[in-house]
């Protein structure tokens, strides 16, 4: 599979998009990533599962070069809580492992994608209605810590997403205030990452299909261009978000995403092998 110019061009567009969209909302570019990258790469002679398979890992690896940049802005401004990061870090590298290493391996792609329908279903509704949990109580201690984050590693391992969705009600749910839980969501970005993209490229070795210049699940091509073009626009995005109605906007966003979800459901009730 060459790397002609409308290939570049396709997902250039699709990293300045993800990465000013992520920026302006606080969303993981994932649920915008996953159904493009897919559509891409089906158009391109692979396989419908192993599409849905190698784009999940691909839009995971980029979260790898966001999530740095994200983290530094939130950090100068005192925002991240570590101590939460350092709890939950341990649980979400064992349960993305499992995830990836495993689940994901062993699950059919047309099974992944709707299970990614339903996440970003889910999503969308929690955006639409602008629904946040009550805060009811403290940030539980080493144990339950060590649970929570190896549900949310587990989660973002078969979807491919930052976990954000599931890290910040979490902790806005045990009293975190709301721009501390966004900026320890940011930070915790990284280790989901890490321990997935690992797994995605060790669970790929050998995978029959995969197109040229990938590395095990991870399409390289994307992941470059997407992830240059995401850092560039992540903080333009992030600026706008101060001067746009923002409440308004993650409403007209939330449609998209039934939209994506909708696709997403097709693809994975029609999406033959693995």
């Amino acid at each position: 599979m060459p790397l002609e110019p409308l290939l570049v061009i396709e997902l250039a567009l699709l990293g300045l998009v993800t990465g000013f969209l992520a920026g302006l909302l606080g969303i993981g570019g994932g649920m915008i990533m996953v159904p493009f990258i897919s559509a891409i790469l089906d158009a391109r002679g692979v396989a419908p599962g192993l599409a849905v398979k190698m784009a999940i890992a691909t839009s995971m690896a980029t979260i790898i070069f966001t999530s740095v940049s994200s983290v530094r802005a939130h950090h100068k401004k005192g925002a991240v809580r570590w101590d939460i990061v350092r709890g939950l870090a341990p649980g979400i590298v064992l349960g993305a492992m499992v995830a990836s290493l495993g689940v994901f391996a062993l699950l059919k792609g047309s099974a992944l994608a709707l299970v990614f329908a339903v996440f970003v279903g889910f999503s969308a509704t929690q955006m639409f209605l602008d629904k946040k949990p009550a805060p009811t109580r403290q940030i539980p201690g080493t144990a339950g810590l060590l649970g929570a984050g190896g549900g949310i590693g587990f989660l973002s391992g078969l979807v491919g997403a930052g976990g954000g969705f599931v890290s910040v009600p979490f902790m806005t749910w045990c009293n975190v205030a709301i721009h501390n839980a966004v900026a320890t969501s940011a930070a915790l970005g990284f280790p989901i990452a890490l321990a997935n993209v690992a797994g995605y490229v060790v669970a790929g070795q050998g995978v029959a299909g995969l197109p040229p210049h990938s590395f095990g699940y991870l399409w390289l091509p994307a992941l470059v261009v997407i992830a240059s073009c995401s850092v560039l626009m992540a903080p333009l995005g992030a600026k706008a978000a101060h001067a746009l109605p923002v409440k308004k906007l993650k409403r007209v966003f939330a449609t998209v995403l039934y939209l994506l979800a909708a696709y997403m459901l097709y693809k994975g009730l029609t999406a033959a092998g693995t």
